[in-house]
């Protein structure tokens, strides 16, 4: 697993060091987006300075989208069709109100081929409501 990372690091110009590795193999690991500080508590003896840094890093390369969600940003992985000029993050983000998780509903999305006279670079779809697990338990 940690050599798939590290190409997957490298094919986006990104020294595999072993921070960034612990950090995308953990993010891989979620449905979520994640803040810097939930990011924090799972790497409890990292340097915050270092975590922020590697998640610029990878916002920058490619690899992870951030969602701006009220005053906090969540990271997620990006897929692999993203890099350094263009992420492709073209869907709809989803905050529920009870559990209090941001997913990516990629079956609610933007076309990316819409003709215009224009060009977009960037789109943030960003929904708040109740998700579907928390909908069934209501019931």
């Amino acid at each position: 697993m940690k050599t798939d990372i590290e190409n997957k690091l490298i094919d986006k110009n990104t020294k595999p060091t072993s921070m960034r590795i612990l950090v995308y193999d953990f993010l891989s690991s979620q449905e979520a987006a994640l803040s810097l500080s939930e990011i924090e508590n799972h790497f409890e003896n990292a340097d915050r300075t270092t975590i922020y840094r590697t998640l610029k890093t990878f916002e920058e390369k490619g690899i992870v989208h951030s969602i701006q969600e009220n005053t906090t940003t969540k990271y997620k992985l990006c897929h692999d069709g993203c890099d350094e000029q263009t992420h492709k993050d073209w869907h709809l983000h989803f905050y529920c109100k009870i559990c209090k998780q941001t997913t990516c509903k990629e079956d609610i999305s933007f076309p990316e081929n819409v003709q215009t006279h224009f060009r977009i670079d960037e789109i943030r779809l960003f929904a708040k409501g109740i998700c579907e697990n928390c909908l069934e338990s209501l019931q």
